[in-house]
C-alpha cells in the first residue's frame, strides 16, 4: 500500500512553496532598487554586481548552454572587453573615460533589460499573467 499524503502535508507543502516564491520577489526587489540607485550614482561596478546577483537567482530556472545564458554570457563578455568598470584613481582625482564610461551605461542598461525580461517571462517579475486567473478585463 504506497503512502498518500494527508491533505493538511498538501496544504503545508503548497504554503512552503508560495513563501519561498515571495522570498524570492522580496529578494529582487531589493536588487533590483539597489542597482537602479548604484545606476544613478555612477557606480557601475556595483550596479553589474547587482545584476549578477540578479542572474544567480533567476539562471537557477534556466538550463546550461540555453539561448538565454548563451545571451547573458555575450553581454558580460561585451562588458568585460570594455574595460574596467571602475575609474582609475591617480592621487585624490578620478580619471573618468567617457567614452568607455558611456559605453559601460549602455551594456549594462541592455544586461539589466534582458534580466528583466527574464524575469517576467520565468513568471517572477511584474508582467506575469498567470493562466489559471480569471481576466477581469
Amino acid at each position: 500500500m504506497a503512502y498518500q499524503k494527508s491533505q493538511e502535508e498538501i496544504e503545508n507543502e503548497k504554503m512552503s512553496k508560495i513563501n519561498a516564491a515571495g522570498i524570492i520577489n522580496i529578494t529582487l526587489e531589493n536588487l533590483w532598487k539597489d542597482s537602479y540607485s548604484s545606476m544613478a550614482t555612477g557606480n557601475y561596478s556595483t550596479w553589474n554586481a547587482k545584476l549578477d546577483a540578479v542572474w544567480l537567482i533567476l539562471a537557477g530556472d534556466v538550463k546550461p548552454n540555453s539561448k538565454e545564458e548563451q545571451e547573458y554570457n555575450k553581454i558580460d563578455l561585451q562588458i568585460h572587453e570594455a574595460g574596467s568598470l571602475n575609474p582609475k584613481k591617480v592621487g585624490f582625482h578620478v580619471e573618468k573615460n567617457k567614452e568607455s564610461r558611456n559605453l559601460h551605461y549602455l551594456l549594462l542598461k541592455k544586461k539589466a533589460l534582458f534580466l528583466r525580461r527574464l524575469q517576467n517571462s520565468q513568471g517572477k517579475g511584474t508582467a506575469y499573467v498567470s493562466e489559471d486567473e480569471d481576466d477581469f478585463d
